[in-house]
């Protein structure tokens, strides 16, 4: 299995090939003791994580990507198509599913993996037509009374001149509008890495989960140092990815996040499948509580928890 590792994780890059070997030697005793130190350098690693590490950890190529969490937590998977106006995004993934015994309509930001699948999901990053399609989706879980799970994950929208031409602000507004007024239960998961209205888009919702090394902030980094600096330099991205508050745990305490889903030792690429079902015990609770909530009381608990954002200290 190739693996890759990001600058600081260069310590267990070695003890990954360590453990490699005494595996392929049959090695058993030495292969538990590289084992156990693996856990204790991700855990120190983990421990003095700064914000701009936190966001190399959500964008980690590693990560399990949304069809991962659809493929393991749910059956009978079925992927809708189009928007109905213009054409097919890959960038977004939606469908309907069962979660156990409970039908649930599932949208969320497909990244893809080798260079193939990148170019066409655009990296993860939509146009109007994956919005749209999205918003057929929020619709269609209206009409049915299922649930919805959306699976946010994009650095943005895609900013380009076809993007602007076909209207991504409107389907963007357009997705966020229809979220506020959704009659049934949205749940919804950060799982990696959330940017600007592209991520707000699917995450408008009653419980709002965040993976414990995700983010969300309304601009990346790059993109703050960039605009207020006027440059990229190291120094300047990680004093933006500072200033932004975009960790799980930082915007859990604004009272933005409802919950930060642990990870497992060394972050989600290091266990995927880990991950996966942790997020999933996650929103099985997240649904629970909110099973019992009529149509009404969901629209209204869903504007006040939304029109409460901001009201906490930002210190």
């Amino acid at each position: 299995m190739r693996r890759t590792y990001l600058d600081f994780e260069d310590g267990l890059r070695s003890l990954d090939r360590a453990r490699d070997a005494a595996r392929a030697q049959g090695d058993a005793e030495t292969e538990a003791e590289l084992v156990r130190e693996m856990e204790e350098s991700s855990r120190r690693t983990c421990a003095h994580l700064t914000p701009w590490q936190r966001v190399q950890m959500s964008r980690h190529i590693d990560r399990p990507f949304t069809l991962d969490y659809v493929a393991a937590l749910c059956t009978d998977f079925v992927e809708l198509h189009g928007d109905r106006t213009f054409g097919d995004d890959a960038a977004v993934v939606a469908g309907l599913a069962l979660r156990g015994e409970r039908a649930i309509a599932v949208v969320g930001h497909q990244r893809g993996r080798g260079t193939a699948e990148k170019v066409r999901r655009n990296f993860g990053m939509p146009r109007p037509e994956g919005y749209r399609k999205a918003r057929r989706l929020f619709r269609l879980a209206a009409r049915t009374g299922l649930g919805l799970l959306t699976l946010v994950d994009t650095q943005g929208a895609f900013p380009g001149t076809e993007s602007e031409e076909r209207g991504i602000a409107e389907a963007i507004a357009g997705c966020i509008a229809e979220l506020a007024g959704l009659p049934v239960p949205v749940v919804s998961v950060v799982i990696g890495e959330g940017g600007s209205g592209g991520a707000l888009a699917l995450a408008v919702s009653d419980a709002l989960l965040m993976l414990e090394h995700s983010c969300l902030a309304v601009i990346s980094p790059e993109g703050c140092a960039s605009i207020l600096e006027r440059q990229r330099s190291p120094e300047l991205i990680a004093r933006a990815a500072d200033s932004l508050a975009l960790t799980a745990p930082r915007l859990l305490e604004l009272g933005i996040a409802d919950e930060v889903v642990t990870e497992p030792v060394g972050g989600a690429h290091r266990a995927p499948a880990e991950a996966i079902e942790l997020a999933g015990a996650a929103i099985d609770r997240a649904f629970a509580r909110l099973d019992a909530l009529s149509p009404a009381e969901l629209r209204a608990r869903r504007d006040a928890r939304l029109r409460a954002i901001g009201g906490a200290a930002v210190r």
